[in-house]
């Protein structure tokens, strides 16, 4: 049977490489980031988290926003407080600077996802993909536990759960380009995305 599951959106980052601009709210083919992100969700979840610590930024959007609950500024604490507060036993999680996520490689990592699944990874040619995955609430423990004792890697919580990968071949399937793994870090990245779209090639949510 398919997982109950809820969809987190990480915007909690400090955009230090972007001289404080907010990633989510970046314009990609008229729209913003967020506003991309949130069209692929509003399809696939009835359950919508945004996590930022700014929360007065997002008041337009229809969606629970939450702030972190540990003082740590980190991917790490984003997982936590989305995972608190996600009202589903699992929880897809994505950054908010994504804005070529398409809706068919969720969803592959939907179906992919057993009850008895902690985490459900994208593995790419560049390694595991922690901010487009499953995660289940029975990570909170583990990510508590790390996060107490100051270790903010995301992956160090890996090997004490129970983790299932999904190959890029069977991710190319939905994302021929792997374009859902697009981020957007630096004015670079924003360029390189502009131009995709521009072309074409970005794809937008997808099926």
């Amino acid at each position: 049977m398919p997982i109950s599951c809820s969809g987190v959106i990480l915007a909690g980052g400090l955009g230090t490489r972007f001289d404080g601009r907010d990633k989510a709210r970046l314009r990609i083919g008229g729209r913003t980031v967020l506003e991309r992100i949130l069209d692929v969700f509003e399809g696939l979840f009835d359950d919508i988290v945004l996590v930022t610590n700014d929360p007065c930024r997002y008041l337009e959007h229809d969606l629970l926003i939450v702030s972190d609950l540990f003082p740590q500024r980190s991917s790490l604490t984003g997982v936590h407080a989305g995972l608190f507060y996600a009202r589903h036993p699992h929880a897809f999680i994505t950054a908010c600077d994504t804005p070529f996520l398409r809706a068919g490689l969720v969803r592959l990592l939907l179906d992919a996802t057993r009850p008895g699944d902690d985490i459900v990874v994208p593995t790419t040619a560049k390694g595991l993909e922690p901010l487009c995955a499953v995660y289940s609430r029975r990570c909170l423990g583990p990510v508590e536990d790390h996060l107490r004792r100051g270790n903010l890697k995301i992956r160090a919580i890996f090997e004490r759960v129970r983790v299932r990968t999904v190959p890029a071949e069977q991710l190319r399937v939905p994302d021929p380009e792997l374009r859902s793994f697009f981020n957007i870090n630096s004015p670079a990245d924003l360029a390189a995305a502009l131009e995709l779209e521009a072309a074409g090639r970005g794809i937008g949510k997808g099926a």
